[in-house]
């Protein structure tokens, strides 16, 4: 595997999350990173990415090197052939091939810009860096896609042992426009299960139809909910009126009411999360989203693993 960026760079979704499994259970089963170097470059903020990225990487015996570019780095130019007479200081060009020298293994995190959606969809940035890094690459979040926290997403699900759950993902209210990544790459990777999906949204946040294709789609929370054994739930801006926030009719917050239209359904979210906002405090509080959190280290470290196998 030379890259992980989303679901169809993964030869076998389901050996993937068995190894995950087993490495939560024995993180330091393998020392195959044994004097190689993971170098992870953040363009925007983490938490749980950054650290759980840097744990698997350690768990497998891999020296790391974090540099977060807005604040260690020179202001990075994407623009093939631009003229670099403004405020960009290195291209990504030269930057992707002089980190290749450093390390064995490039991780990077970006998000969507909102400023163009076909530039964001195009992963401008991420393409960039897969075209010039002579190392495999591991997307650590990109304008478009979330596989790390999809991969651990699905170790969770796989853990609780339901043959064939109904899943319902819904939108959920948020004071800022957040970018689809997560959303997108939940549901590209779901597909590969064996999964009843319903995703549910106000009008105008409807998906772009390469992830919520083939699913059931309503507009109707209440009844995406009704006999869940999981909901995931996540915020995100239009894709239509791109990066804005339509008007939205009724209150979409995930409440302890509407959980009990579930099948005792397990509440599922990436973090971090706006309480009362996005759902109520004896919803969050009850939930296997820090599970979801730790599953974010065995999930990663399987991935590791396997591009230190195969290079």
């Amino acid at each position: 595997m030379n890259k992980f960026t989303q679901v169809s760079d993964v030869e076998d979704v389901s050996a993937l999350i068995k190894e995950a499994i087993q490495l939560k259970a024995d993180p330091f089963l393998s020392d195959i990173g044994s004097q190689k170097t993971l170098a992870m470059i953040f363009l925007n903020p983490s938490l749980r990415t950054r650290m759980s990225t840097q744990r698997a990487g350690q768990n497998l015996g891999m020296n790391t090197i974090v540099m977060n570019m807005d604040k260690d780095g020179w202001a990075l130019e994407f623009e093939d052939g631009a003229i670099m007479d403004g405020n960009t200081v290195e291209h990504i060009k030269d930057a992707a091939q002089v980190i290749s020298q450093y390390c064995d293994v490039l991780a990077i995190r970006s998000f969507a810009r909102f400023e163009d959606r076909e530039e964001d969809y195009n992963e401008q940035v991420l393409s960039q860096l897969i075209t010039h890094a002579s190392v495999p690459i591991v997307s650590m979040e990109s304008a478009t896609r979330h596989p790390l926290q999809s991969l651990a997403d699905l170790v969770t699900i796989a853990e609780i042992g339901i043959k064939k759950p109904k899943i319902a993902v819904t939108w959920a209210p948020h004071p800022k426009p957040l970018p689809h990544a997560v959303v997108n790459s939940f549901l590209e990777w779901i597909k590969t299960t064996d999964a009843d999906v319903t995703l549910t949204h106000p009008e105008g946040y409807e998906l772009d139809e390469e992830f919520s294709g083939g699913l059931n789609v309503t507009y109707d929370q209440k009844e995406a909910l009704e006999d869940a054994d999981f909901v995931y739930t996540k915020s995100w801006a239009s894709y239509t009126q791109y990066g804005k926030r339509p008007p939205v009719e009724g209150n979409w917050t995930v409440t302890a009411d509407k959980m009990k239209l579930t099948k005792n359904g397990r509440f599922m979210h990436c973090l971090p999360i706006r309480r009362n906002v996005v759902a109520e405090d004896a919803v969050i509080d009850g939930s296997i989203v820090y599970e979801q959190a730790k599953n974010r280290i065995c999930s990663c470290q399987a991935v590791l693993k396997k591009m230190l196998e195969t290079n």
